[in-house]
């Protein structure tokens, strides 16, 4: 059994942030056990920040707000798909977050909690903090009076605007490629590269599209959470999400187009070496047959007692070797 000084330890533990506004002006942070009573002041807008939380300070948050079952039970056991869901008065959103670490994509999973006065991010696995965004936020003019909803806007957009350099990394690894891709030479490596990175495109694809469905929603609906003069702000991210996931699109189509290329250009070459060798074969078919006939050992054959024979045979046959090379040759056989 847990002692609530037990519960106080674990609970800072995953406590990134817990900042407290009022009419859209900083007031001071605020601990877990006073923001019940903070977010009942008319005005007052409570963000908090997560990572990595256990049960014991999900189950604490989830008293604080008044937060759904189920949507806890989510944020506390992760690997959720990208989606957004409606609980009586608040909002409960997945997102799937990338960032690049060592020129490698490392992919983690943040999940929100939106309410007419709260905001709780829960990050896991690999992800940037949030508290930057809140900091441009404040040290705007516009931002934070109009509640939760823009600082919404502005994490989903923090999230958005950190696939892009995961494409250009993306890029970047295409055009390392490309040069060896159209090669008329067949690369095992090469190929294994190709795959992996069409791989790695749509696992960011599928990272990145419900971000621009999400945020078509919260355009729609959820009047009470977001104010009818935010919506332009989403319609941005959805526009932002919806370019990125169309050169995503376009990458994989250049992709798949350079492995075509590739493989008829190994085709080509292929049929090119069975060509030189099929008119070579062609050109050793004619002393093959002279010879074979001579090599029969009948008594009774054609110039066997002449004595120009051998010559005459020797020079027959290269010249037959030599026309049908010439022939071959102007046909590009060989």
């Amino acid at each position: 059994m847990f002692s609530l000084d037990d519960e106080r330890s674990k609970a800072m533990t995953s406590l990134v942030d817990s900042r407290c506004y009022r009419d859209g002006k900083r007031i001071g942070d605020i601990p877990i056990a006073d923001i019940g009573e903070a977010i009942r002041q008319p005005g007052t807008f409570v963000w908090l920040g997560l990572h990595e939380p256990d049960d014991v300070t999900l189950r604490s948050i989830q008293r604080a707000f008044g937060l759904h079952e189920l949507a806890i039970e989510d944020a506390h056991h992760a690997h959720q798909r990208p989606k957004i869901e409606a609980y009586s008065d608040s909002l409960f959103i997945v997102l799937k977050t990338a960032q690049l670490r060592a020129s490698q994509v490392a992919y983690g999973e943040t999940h929100l909690f939106v309410g007419p006065n709260f905001l709780v991010s829960v990050r896991h696995g690999a992800s940037s903090s949030f508290a930057q965004v809140l900091q441009r936020c404040e040290d705007g003019t516009r931002g934070l009076p109009k509640g939760p909803g823009f600082a919404l806007y502005a994490i989903l957009d923090f999230v958005a605007d950190n696939y892009q350099p995961v494409v250009a990394q993306f890029e970047q690894d295409f055009d390392a490629i490309e040069t060896d891709i159209f090669k008329d030479r067949f690369d095992r490596l090469v190929i294994e590269r190709l795959y992996a990175l069409k791989r790695n495109l749509l696992e960011l694809r599928n990272a990145a599209l419900p971000l621009a469905e999400i945020s078509a929603e919260l355009m729609r609906l959820h009047e009470d959470l977001i104010p009818r003069e935010l919506r332009a702000y989403f319609r941005d991210i959805q526009d932002h999400v919806s370019r990125l996931v169309g050169l995503i699109d376009g990458m994989r189509d250049m992709l798949t187009t350079a492995m075509q290329v590739n493989l008829a250009l190994v085709a080509n070459n292929q049929n090119e070496v069975v060509k030189r060798l099929a008119g070579w074969g062609a050109i050793l078919a004619i002393p093959t047959v002279i010879f074979s006939l001579y090599g029969m050992n009948f008594e009774w054959m054609p110039e066997l007692k002449w004595k120009a024979g051998y010559p005459m045979a020797v020079a027959v046959t290269a010249a037959g070797c030599v026309l049908v090379y010439r022939r071959l040759r102007r046909a590009g056989w060989v």
